[in-house]
């Protein structure tokens, strides 16, 4: 067995290797505390887009959350199997679904907002507020690079 560090050659360079390896932290966290009550990230917002979007439909919960609607609809279908979620016909749009969240999707999420919030203050723990607005503003210019 060799128990030498091993060399990680052009890795630790790399944007995306550094941002999948604070993702995989971030979400081992998450997994520890939010996800006690069986919600993932992606269920997590969803929840939170459609508490402050009551109607939204689930294309833009799909385009916001950056998921393909196929793979929103299976984050949806645990949501309402679960009775957090519920999908209505659209009043704009028959062809799509509003979803709302029941009375136990928003008593759960208050909880899972409180817990979320500690665990984004344990995730954040050593960057001062500058730093972390400043870390926040340099993830959101990497995106719009992406997506212009």
């Amino acid at each position: 067995m060799n128990d030498a560090p091993t060399d990680m050659g052009l890795l630790p360079e790399l944007i995306g290797f550094n941002l999948r390896c604070a993702q995989t932290t971030v979400f081992q966290d998450f997994a520890r505390t939010v996800g006690k009550q069986n919600i993932s990230p992606p269920q997590f917002g969803a929840l939170i887009l459609i508490e402050a979007n009551p109607g939204i439909s689930q294309s833009a919960v799909a385009g916001a959350l950056r998921f393909d609607r196929s793979t929103l609809v299976q984050i949806i279908d645990r949501l309402e199997e679960r009775g957090l979620v519920v999908r209505e016909v659209s009043a704009r749009d028959r062809r799509s679904h509003a979803l709302k969240l029941t009375g136990p999707g928003a008593a759960l999420l208050e909880e899972l907002k409180h817990t979320a919030l500690t665990h984004e203050s344990h995730m954040a723990r050593h960057l001062s507020p500058d730093e972390k607005r400043t870390l926040l503003a340099l993830l959101d210019r990497i995106d719009q690079a992406g997506r212009s």
